[in-house]
């Protein structure tokens, strides 16, 4: 299928050096426009994909689509596809109820990518502040049960869970450090300066004492 010349137009201007502000400067001006963000996914490329993303209408994120999006992804670099579903996650599936229902279902999803969303929407609902789902000991247990074996992109989210579970609820801080002690996720990983590590120990005592909590 041949782009729109207004897709052309974007492809060209986006290149090597585009910066993800660069990429938010041009969504604004163009604001939402799905038939367009399909034709920019359709390009295959990482940038433009991301462009994609902030000019979709959500409205239009069935099931089926985020399939779709999901095997789409499934073809980059392992750091291009967990950046582009949590791209995807923050910038349009959590801002519509309808959208945020199909996350609470992917738990077990087939996909590793959905079960990534699934667990990073529950560390998010807690880390921006909102009252968090009466969940949070069954969440543990799943993590207690399950991270060891997850794959690797799922396992990141399910340890950033417990982190700011760790972190905003005292009665379960040191449930979620000794998480951390067994599993030894992240423990010897090295961080750039300024960066908090994912190692929970670690993690948790850096965040609540920023907090003071």
């Amino acid at each position: 299928m041949q782009s729109s010349p207004k897709a052309e137009e974007l492809l060209g201007q986006i290149n090597s050096k585009t910066k993800l502000g660069d990429l938010r400067k041009m969504a604004k001006e163009i604001k939402m426009d799905h038939a367009l963000a399909i034709e920019l996914w359709t390009s295959g490329n990482f940038l433009p994909r991301q462009l994609a993303i902030l000019i979709m209408n959500n409205k239009m994120l069935t099931q089926e689509v985020i399939d779709k999006l999901d095997k789409d992804i499934q073809v980059h670099p392992l750091n291009e596809r967990n950046q582009l579903i949590d791209w995807l996650m923050a910038n349009q599936l959590a801002k519509d109820k309808k959208t945020i229902a199909l996350i609470a279902s992917w738990e077990n999803s087939p996909s590793p990518l959905q079960r990534r969303v699934f667990w990073y929407y529950q560390a998010r609902l807690r880390w921006v502040g909102q009252v968090p789902p009466e969940n949070t000991a069954y969440l543990l247990s799943a993590v207690e049960a399950n991270i060891a074996r997850e794959a690797s992109e799922v396992q990141w989210a399910m340890n950033f869970t417990a982190g700011w579970i760790g972190v905003f609820d005292k009665k379960f801080r040191e449930r979620c450090v000794s998480i951390g002690e067994k599993t030894g996720l992240y423990k010897d990983e090295m961080v750039s300066k300024g960066c908090t590590p994912d190692y929970l120990p670690e993690f948790i005592a850096i965040e609540s004492n920023k907090r003071g909590l």
